[in-house]
C-alpha cells in the first residue's frame, strides 16, 4: 500500500489502516461466499443509528447494498468517521475480513 500524496509505502500498522473482521457472519449463511464479496471488490458500510441491539452499528454490505455479510465490529463501530471505504480482502473459516481505509485514500484495484 501507498500513501495517494506521497507515493510512499504505508505500514499495515498505520492507524489510518484498519482490517477487521466482519461480526455476526454467522447470523447470515453463504453470504460471504457471494461474488460480491470476493477478494479486492468494494463494500458499502451502512451506518445503523436506529439498531435496537447497538446505535453505533455499521453494516457492511457488497457494494450493490442488496446483500449483507455483517457488520463492523462493535468495539470499533464508534470510533468510524462515516465516510471510510471498504474492501475485501480474504475469506477465511467461514468469516471475511475487511480493509478499511480513510475516504480520501487511494484504493487500485488488484491485478
Amino acid at each position: 500500500m501507498r500513501d495517494a500524496a506521497t507515493g510512499e509505502p504505508v505500514p499495515w500498522e498505520d492507524p489510518r489502516v484498519r482490517v477487521v473482521a466482519v461480526a455476526g457472519v454467522s447470523f447470515r449463511p453463504g453470504a460471504v461466499e457471494d461474488a460480491s464479496f470476493d477478494p479486492g471488490r468494494r463494500l458499502a458500510l451502512v451506518a445503523e443509528p436506529g439498531n435496537e441491539h447497538d446505535s453505533n452499528a455499521v453494516g457492511i454490505w457488497n457494494e450493490e447494498r442488496s446483500l449483507q455479510a455483517g457488520y463492523v465490529p462493535r468495539a470499533l463501530a464508534p470510533d468510524l468517521a462515516g465516510d471510510e471505504q471498504a474492501v475485501s480482502l480474504w475469506r477465511v473459516e467461514g468469516g471475511l475480513r475487511v480493509l478499511l481505509v480513510p475516504a480520501d485514500a487511494w484504493v487500485g484495484t488488484p491485478r
